[in-house]
């Protein structure tokens, strides 16, 4: 058999309040919530991607900030201004991260309310700068 893996159809993060979760990915990222089929787990829709948030299963420890989300963005600078109105703390500024051939790619951290790390991700135009406030 020729096993071939092919797109990831799911991503998975634990969280600790899913309450809290659910507020934080719908309201202040403005992702939509496709289903939460009971108090425990929620579904959101991530441009197609499917992105499970769950409580760990009954006597299992909270696995959080195991992994990093990127969300690509077309204008970091006005995200992080959006954001920052909704609440979103982040933890580092946007920044230049590599000068590629074609692009240079820009990135900027935050935290959810279970302490798992996200980002967004911009390609700029070469030579692209943040404008000033």
């Amino acid at each position: 058999m020729d096993m071939k893996l092919g797109r990831i159809g799911q991503i998975a993060l634990t969280a600790t309040d899913m309450d809290a979760t659910v507020a934080f990915y719908q309201g202040k990222l403005g992702l939509p919530l496709t289903m939460r089929p009971h108090p425990g787990m929620a579904l959101f829709d991530c441009g197609g991607q499917s992105l499970l948030l769950t409580l760990p299963e009954s006597g299992q420890p909270a696995k959080t900030g195991g992994a990093v989300l990127y969300f690509d963005c077309d204008d970091i600078a006005a995200a992080v201004r959006e954001m920052e109105t909704r609440g979103v703390t982040f933890v580092s500024a946007p920044h230049r991260i590599a000068q590629l051939p074609a692009f240079d790619l820009w990135m900027t951290f935050f935290e959810d309310p279970n302490k798992n790390l996200l980002a967004m991700q911009m390609r700029a135009p070469k030579g692209y700068a943040l404008p000033e406030h």
